[in-house]
């Protein structure tokens, strides 16, 4: 198959589940204006994350990596009037242009923007000693997913899910002589996962509009 048939497919999946709406269509024009990356989830893993919150009755979400609030919407989406969903986002810029999509969405009442690196912000949730989190989505950069996960494993609880993305690398994930930081940190957050005794998790691969990808799921299920 070629990378023309995922993109068809992954389409398809599209206008069938996720149909665009004016929200997510305007996050993804900031991006476009801005300049931004275009690396967001595709819709119909978008709607897996709204998926997977939902089903799981989520009600603290914490994201790791924000960008243009792409993957933001559909998580908050998910969570109940009273829920409230963190997303940590590096750069000032950014977190502004995420604001606005987020406050487009109507979902400004539940959805708080920090901005800032991660280490820190998830080190000013532990030291708050913060509510757990339901659902931890990481989705930044890969180098440092170990310390991310080592991070969401103090801020969540029996009980809760832990999804890691852009675990695949285009294959070179199953490399171990990889030179790529980022590769190698994903080993490291995979291998860290597998070796916990208090999590149960496994690893897809994904193709699609976005190429070759992958995902983890972790569910926490140990203090």
């Amino acid at each position: 198959m070629s990378q023309t048939q995922w993109t068809e497919v992954d389409n398809y999946f599209a206008e069938m589940f996720a149909p665009p709406d004016d929200a997510l269509n305007a996050a993804v024009q900031s991006k476009v204006a801005a300049g931004l990356p275009l690396i967001h989830v595709p819709p119909n893993l978008g709607k897996l994350l709204h998926l997977l919150a939902r089903s799981h009755n989520a009600r603290r979400i914490l994201e790791i990596g924000t960008l243009a609030g792409y993957s933001t919407i559909w998580l908050a989406r998910a969570l109940p009037d009273d829920g409230k969903l963190i997303t940590l986002e590096l750069e000032a810029e950014r977190a502004a242009i995420a604001r606005e999509n987020i406050e487009r969405a109507g979902l400004a009442d539940r959805v708080e923007v920090r901005v800032g690196p991660a280490a820190g912000s998830l080190a000013a949730l532990v030291d708050a000693k913060a509510e757990p989190f339901d659902l931890v989505f990481i989705d930044a950069d890969k180098a440092s997913t170990p310390d991310y996960l080592a991070w969401s494993l103090q801020l969540t609880r029996p009980g809760s899910l832990i999804i890691i993305d852009n675990i695949v690398r285009n294959g070179a994930v199953s490399n171990p002589d990889s030179e790529d930081p980022n590769v190698q940190g994903v080993r490291r957050a995979l291998a860290a996962l597998a070796e916990n005794p208090r999590i149960i998790a496994t690893a897809l691969q994904t193709v699609g509009s976005k190429g070759y990808d992958g995902f983890a799921i972790a569910l926490v299920t140990g203090d």
